[in-house]
């Protein structure tokens, strides 16, 4: 085999590993918020005064 044909394997299959790990991430994280997934449920507006004049 050519070296740089291993080297375009172990590249490819890192590649794979990461994308794959950056997947499992996103899924396992849905599970502690919402299902729009827009950043609102974490957000704390108690310290915000309403703007009624």
């Amino acid at each position: 085999m050519d070296i740089q044909f291993i080297l375009m394997i172990v590249i490819f299959v890192a590649a794979l590993f990461y994308v794959g790990r950056l997947i499992y991430r996103s899924i396992a994280s849905k599970k502690d918020s919402c299902a729009s997934s827009c950043g609102k449920c974490s957000a704390d507006f108690s310290k915000i005064p309403d703007a009624k004049s």
